[in-house]
């Protein structure tokens, strides 16, 4: 016998091995849990939702010059609070709805400049995002974000509603 004919023979029995192999190990192997992998990141956890909102003073949205909002909160509590400051732009009761186009908003940061923060809309109603605007304050401390409003639409109405969302 050649060596070429001796190799295949080596070859088809390996392959014939292996198929008896797979086919007896199968039922095992189906019958094994299969284990989900654990998720650890913080990026894949669903945010966090909020327990309660505090409303602040309204006012009507006007057109012309920017308006200038702050909102403050302060934890009178003694444990950490997580809290999100959030703007609400509500339409008017008869219509029409805003659009995000309508207004500009945009946050002061502590350096003095201001930054535009992007508005999501859910039935008339334009708010300011609360995933990235949490923070933790200590017992006493107090919350003071400024915003300012600028309407683009000079046909746009409604109110203005600032608040803060409280967390657990």
């Amino acid at each position: 016998m050649s060596s070429k004919n001796s190799r295949i023979r080596v070859a088809l029995l390996a392959a014939v091995v292996a198929v008896v192999g797979l086919a007896t190990a199968g039922p095992a192997l189906a019958a094994t849990p299969a284990v989900a992998p654990s998720v650890t990141s913080s990026q894949e956890q669903d945010p966090a939702i909020p327990t309660d909102f505090v409303d602040l003073p309204t006012s009507p949205l006007r057109a012309g010059a920017p308006q200038e909002f702050t909102v403050t909160y302060r934890n009178a509590t003694p444990t950490p609070t997580t809290v999100a400051p959030q703007l609400l732009v509500t339409s008017p009761d008869t219509g029409p709805f805003l659009a995000p186009s309508d207004i500009k908003v945009e946050r002061r940061t502590g350096h003095g400049c201001w930054v535009a923060v992007q508005v999501g809309s859910q039935t008339g109603t334009l708010f300011t995002d609360l995933v990235g605007a949490e923070r933790v304050l200590g017992a006493g401390e107090t919350l003071k974000e400024r915003y300012r409003v600028t309407v683009l639409d000079a046909e746009a109405g409604g109110t203005v509603a600032p608040r803060v969302a409280l967390y657990g």
